[in-house]
Parts: structure tokens; sequence; C-alpha cells
């Protein structure tokens, strides 16, 4: 009994750790340079590029991209876009399997679960390409 005590002691504060939402610093060294492709609800739903200087381009999926910025919010990662000036913040937890994004700025949504990681550019030919 004591060993299994033992041995759930050092498994309980790593369980806790990872329920820890990412700081700015520790955010920035897993993004940078990166397209993250997120998913939700076992489907495609966009993927972003992170760029030098907190630097993003944001896309559905379209073909069309956003950029935009990011900066940290308290506990929380928070992204304003051209075409979306108002920040939407987020919490950004370490799965160990990638990153799990919760939208904070409507708790009723679902989260957001990395699905692909690549080098990049993000593909942005536009939804007016064509012939």
């Amino acid at each position: 009994m004591l060993r299994f005590i033992a041995a759930f002691s050092l498994i309980l504060p790593a369980a806790v750790l990872a329920d820890d939402a990412l700081t700015a610093d520790e955010f920035a060294r897993k993004v940078e340079g990166k397209v993250l492709t997120y998913g939700l609800s076992g489907e495609p739903y966009g993927a972003e590029e992170y760029l030098p200087n907190r630097r993003v381009r944001w896309s559905f999926l379209d073909g069309k991209c956003d950029e935009g910025y990011w900066y940290p919010e308290g506990d929380s990662i928070c992204f304003v876009y051209n075409d979306t000036p108002t920040p939407q913040c987020w919490s950004f937890f370490d799965t160990g399997d990638g990153l799990r994004a919760d939208f904070l700025t409507d708790p009723d949504d679902q989260s957001l679960y990395e699905v692909d990681r690549g080098n990049g550019p993000l593909s942005c030919p536009g939804p007016e390409v064509g012939v």
C-alpha cells in the first residue's frame, strides 16, 4: 500500500501539470515557425501559421487567409485578426499528442485539437482564384 501511495504521489503532480494552460512563452516556443491544423468533433476546422513577432495567418481551410497577431492576456492567449478585430481568447494545453485550445470568449464552444503540424507556409490561394 505504501508503494502505491508513493507511486501515486509521483504521478499526481504530472497529471496536475498537464491541466495547466501554457504560458505565453511556452506557447510561443511550441508554435513559432509552424503551421498547426486544428480539428473540431473529428472534422478539420482550420489552420494557423505562427509567424515571428507573434504574427499569425488563419484559414478556415477555404483558401482565404486572415492576417493577425496574438498576445497574452492573463492565463490566456488572445488573437486579433484584420477581418475580426474583436479579441478571441483561448487557453492552450499540451496534451502530449498536440495542443488543445479552449475558447474562452464563448465557453459553450467546444475545444479545438491539433491534428497536424507542419513547417508552412499556409496555403492561401484565395476563394477568387480560378480560370
